[in-house]
């Protein structure tokens, strides 16, 4: 049996999972917003730092949370649930169910796995949209961010990315549009989606930490998210230049403040562009200082990647180390008083 959803758009994108909702909101809801307005209703931001055994480097560096996909949902008041299925064969199943349907499939996996990515560090959670199958060749069709055109998948690959043995798994986890029914207005989306950011990035709202303690499972060692989680990171940088492989977290680093698709400068080039349209639908909640706040954040963590590329190259340059030690803090205080001053207009609101 062949099976391929040919009505679908797919624009490429910055980053995977604002990307495939930007698509899937036109597929199913006739919306049409700009990437980093998708990112920013969805409440995406973050700063995620763990560390966690049997991957190189033995740490994982996220700039957006763990559930802006379903938040998206929740502060457009749309019917989009996902679902985890630990049994691979049933996974399958529903989402081969899905696409015969003629409904196109929000999937998550471990991007390492994708044969036509060739990507070479295994990073969990990328998304990306199942359009049809081919089972006499045993392979599948995706809408993935860095393409416009539908890419061809093994199967096996697909299996294997969706719930690893290795590293990380989100246990075959897709999502589904119930319904294309917008029950929110941009403007009140836009207020909700900035006070769920800020309350997580102050800590106040700890659900993203919870999501990746359930993914990362019951092991041991640092775990923090928001504010919390970029000082978390900083403490740890500090550290980093007498390990024997410090070079190896550089690079880490640096890929993964644009190189991973974040949208550029750890998707905070994503959330000054979200400020800039905010302020325009939301001015009682979004000034000129927050707009001017967000553009300082994303423009130095885009200034860390080069020192992070630097000290990949010679890991032992101990003045190095010293800047980027600096530049992280000075992001982390452009960025508590960000979020200090959202606070005072998002929280007052509510």
């Amino acid at each position: 049996m062949r099976v391929l959803i040919e009505n679908y758009r797919n624009q490429t994108a910055g980053h995977c999972g604002s990307g495939a909702m930007r698509n899937l909101l036109y597929h199913y809801c006739g919306l049409d917003l700009p990437e980093a307005v998708v990112f920013g209703l969805g409440a995406g931001l973050d700063s995620v730092f763990f560390t966690i055994d049997g991957v190189e480097p033995p740490f994982m560096l996220f700039g957006r949370g763990a559930s802006m996909e379903v938040d998206l949902a929740q502060t457009l008041g749309l019917d989009y649930r996902e679902t985890m299925q630990p049994d691979d064969d049933l996974a399958w199943q529903e989402v081969r169910e899905e696409v015969c349907a003629g409904r196109p499939t929000m999937l998550s996996g471990d991007i390492y796995h994708l044969d036509y990515r060739r990507f070479k560090i295994h990073f969990p959670a990328h998304r990306f949209v199942l359009l049809g199958f081919d089972e006499e060749r045993e392979e599948v069709y995706v809408a993935d961010r860095t393409d416009e055109e539908i890419q061809t998948c093994s199967m096996q690959a697909l299996r294997l990315s969706r719930n690893p043995p290795d590293g990380l798994s989100t246990y075959n986890s897709w999502g589904k549009f119930h319904s294309g029914a917008v029950r929110h207005s941009l403007a009140d989306a836009c207020g909700i989606a900035l006070r769920t950011t800020v309350l997580r990035m102050l800590g106040f709202d700890d659900s993203q930490l919870q999501a990746m303690a359930a993914v990362r499972g019951a092991e041991g060692g640092l775990l923090a998210t928001g504010l919390k989680g970029l000082h978390t990171f900083s403490e740890q940088l500090a550290l980093w230049q007498h390990h024997e492989d410090a070079a190896a977290h550089a690079a880490y680093v640096e890929n993964a403040i644009i190189k991973f698709g974040t949208g550029g400068g750890f998707f905070r080039d994503h959330f000054a562009q979200f400020m800039r349209w905010a302020q325009q639908h939301r001015p009682d909640l979004v000034g000129s200082t927050t707009v001017d706040l967000a553009a300082l954040a994303a423009k130095s963590w885009n200034a860390l990647s080069p020192t992070m590329q630097g000290l990949a190259a010679d890991a032992g340059d101990r003045l190095l180390w010293e800047r980027a030690r600096e530049q992280v803090l000075d992001i982390y205080e452009t960025e508590y008083s960000l979020f200090g001053h959202l606070a005072d207009t998002v929280l007052r609101e509510g």
